[in-house]
């Protein structure tokens, strides 16, 4: 399927690679977790939620998300709901930009191994290499 990918096709890859990390580098706070808005009743039986046709107290809002292993649930203030959408909406960008990020790097690094090219950033095309070699200091004659 890559096999002699053309030259153009690796500098659109490259391109959407340097978009993408342009398109990262935009992301503002972020948090993944889910926001959950619940309605309880608070078991008083002189309480209007204590009638099964009314309403239940709340909503009072947390954020639950996984975190190794075990599930951590933040107790979120009404006023940082809003907040609290935006970041996760961001976090949900960030994913899919990371995602899509290695995506287009797997097809590059790909490509350019089976086109034989070999590109760096900051390398330029003729450049001298160093060698790989140290060398140790001379020997002092004494």
């Amino acid at each position: 399927m890559m096999i002699g990918m053309t030259e153009r096709h690796i500098e659109e890859l490259e391109r959407r690679r340097d978009e993408l990390r342009s398109q990262l580098a935009t992301i503002r706070e972020m948090r993944q977790g889910s926001l959950v808005g619940r309605y309880r009743r608070c078991g008083k039986p002189s309480c209007h939620c204590a009638h099964e046709k009314e309403r239940a107290h709340g909503p009072s809002w947390s954020l639950t998300r996984a975190m190794e292993g075990k599930t951590i649930t933040r107790i979120i203030p009404a006023e940082a709901v809003e907040k609290t959408r935006e970041q996760i909406a961001e976090y949900h960008k960030f994913r899919e930009l990371t995602r899509e990020l290695i995506e287009i790097n797997e097809r590059l690094c790909d490509g350019l191994l089976k086109s034989g090219t070999e590109r760096s950033e900051g390398a330029k095309k003729g450049a001298s290499k160093k060698s790989s070699r140290t060398k140790s200091p001379p020997k002092s004659r004494r």
